[in-house]
Parts: C-alpha cells; sequence; structure tokens
C-alpha cells in the first residue's frame, strides 16, 4: 500500500512508520521542515496548508499528528496547543481529501483519537456507541473528530483510532514510572482506583494494521487490551515484574503540584472494552496485563 503519514515523528508514529515499511509497504511522511528526501512532503497543518498532489493516488491517509498530552505541564497556553494540533492537522488532511477528484482519493483515513473522548467513567464499562463525556480531553476529542467529517462526507472510510495507553519502556505512560520504580519509590497514583486502558505497543500496531486492511470497518474503535485494570493493579504488576516495592502511594494533591491540569485527566477512571475490534476477530497477542508488560519491559 502507499501509505501518507502524519505524526511519523512522534511515539506511536516512528514506530508505526517502522512496522509499515517493514511490511513492505511505502510510506511518505508529511514533515514541517524542508523534506530531505522523494519520502518526506512539506505541510503547515497550522495554515492549513498541503499540497492535494501529496495526497494523490495514496491508498491510505494515517493522521497521528498532535502534541503530547504527557509532555509538559498543562498551562493556558499547552492547553490551547493539545487541542489545535490535533484539529488543525485532522481538518488539513480531511478537506483536502474531500477536495480530490474521486478517483484521486484514498480509500481509507486512520484519524487518531483517543479514550479521553468518554471522560470519567468510574466502574461504568463503556464501548464505542457511548456518548462523549466530559473534561477537558472529551472536548478535544469531540471537535478533533468531527474535524474527519469533510472525508467522510467524500465517501471515503474513516476510522478514528480512540487509543488508550500503549505500554512501550521508551514512552507513553510506562517509561517516566520505571526509574521510580526501579528505586522503589514509586506507588498507585491517588486512590488508585481509576480504570487504566492500556495497551500493549505490539497490539497497537497490529490493530492499527488491521484496521486498514478491513474494509467493513469504520467509525470510532476503541484501541485498547480487552482486559483493563485499575491503576492499583497495574502499580502491583508493574512492581512485581521489576521485582520492586511499589509501597508509596502519589497524592493527587502531589499530583496537581507537579503536573497542573494534566493531573484530573491522569486520575481520571477510563473502563473501556475493544467491542468493534473484538467482534471483527482481531487476534490480541497480549490480552492480559501482565502479557503485554513482560512485552513492554523486555522489548
Amino acid at each position: 500500500m502507499r501509505i501518507l503519514l502524519a505524526g511519523a515523528s512522534g511515539f506511536l508514529g516512528t514506530r508505526l512508520a517502522d512496522r509499515l515499511t517493514g511490511d513492505g509497504h511505502q510510506v511518505t511522511r508529511l514533515v514541517r521542515r524542508p523534506p530531505r528526501d522523494a519520502r518526506e512532503r512539506q505541510w503547515d497543518p497550522a495554515a492549513g496548508q498541503l499540497d492535494p498532489a501529496a495526497v494523490a493516488g495514496s491508498d491510505a491517509v494515517v493522521n497521528l499528528a498532535g502534541a503530547g498530552v504527557g509532555d509538559k505541564r498543562w498551562n493556558d497556553d499547552y492547553r490551547r496547543l493539545i487541542r489545535t494540533s490535533r484539529v488543525d492537522s485532522t481538518s488539513t488532511l480531511a478537506t483536502t481529501i474531500a477536495g480530490l477528484p474521486a478517483a484521486d482519493r484514498p480509500r481509507v483515513l486512520l484519524n487518531s483519537s483517543a479514550v479521553g473522548w468518554y471522560g470519567n467513567t468510574g466502574d461504568r464499562v463503556v464501548e464505542e456507541d457511548a456518548p462523549a463525556g466530559e473534561g477537558f480531553l472529551a472536548d478535544v476529542c469531540r471537535v478533533w473528530e468531527a474535524a474527519t467529517r469533510p472525508a467522510e462526507d467524500a465517501g471515503v472510510r474513516v476510522v478514528r483510532l480512540r487509543t488508550g495507553l500503549p505500554l512501550h519502556r521508551d514512552g507513553g505512560l510506562l517509561k517516566p514510572q520505571l526509574l521510580p520504580f526501579r528505586l522503589g519509590i514509586a506507588g498507585r497514583l491517588g486512590s488508585g482506583r481509576q480504570w487504566l486502558p492500556w495497551i500493549s505497543m505490539v497490539d497497537w500496531l497490529d490493530a492499527t494494521l488491521f484496521l486498514l486492511a478491513h474494509a467493513d470497518i469504520a467509525g470510532p474503535v476503541n484501541v485498547v487490551g480487552p482486559h483493563p485494570v485499575t491503576n492499583a493493579e497495574f502499580t502491583r504488576e508493574l512492581a512485581r515484574q521489576l521485582h520492586r516495592p511499589a509501597i508509596i502511594p502519589i497524592p493527587g494533591l502531589a499530583l496537581k503540584v507537579a503536573l497542573g491540569g494534566f493531573a484530573h485527566e491522569a486520575l481520571t477512571s477510563t473502563r473501556v472494552l475493544p467491542h468493534v475490534l473484538t467482534q471483527a476477530g482481531y487476534p490480541f497477542r497480549h490480552p492480559t496485563l501482565p502479557e503485554a508488560l513482560h512485552a513492554a519491559l523486555t522489548a
């Protein structure tokens, strides 16, 4: 397949680009700087600028662009960046796709979203048909997903990847926890009762390729493992696999001081199930947290 990839330099994008290339697909990366070679095309999503020729003839477009939600302490400026970086990139791609002649349009747009769509669900289980919740990330996800509408209205299959927390020792949820866990100064966050929608990196990559290939799947898809756990359960399992204690809980107040607005999201409970993937017969390679953590720590 000829695949146009936005967000190729990020935590997920770098691994997806390597996987797609390794599987024999032709990957063109969208970059904001001048291109280094023919495998890159320049765009400016903040200005809504993308040469339609960069999209025309692609079999698929995958959009993972967006500022990292856990990369910096949240203030008003960073909140705006989290929102605009996602909405602008999605809108630019979707409108460019819709403006192409039908014969030149990609068959599918896989657009990143997040389980933040659901807000705080407490102990309530949610699947893809659940409405958007409340809170900053839920609001971001609502406008982010809505920005794909021009491509969908043009007849392109659109899949909205409501990704959970991919597990890999080099980034995401896991990386910042490894050192304090190994030093024995880690523990649950807040009460520990909040649900974590994790997924192994291998399964995230496999599921993305699965969704590219399955023309009968469209709309929102929860890209999460089939057995969510609470933060306390996650903490115990990570400590067990690292052979370290995890007895020092981090109070919610301390998180608010350290993380600012992101602390609220870190303490949010999201009990999400991958109904669409399960119904489509996706075969999870790491269906349980112990398997996923083992894979993440030994990769």
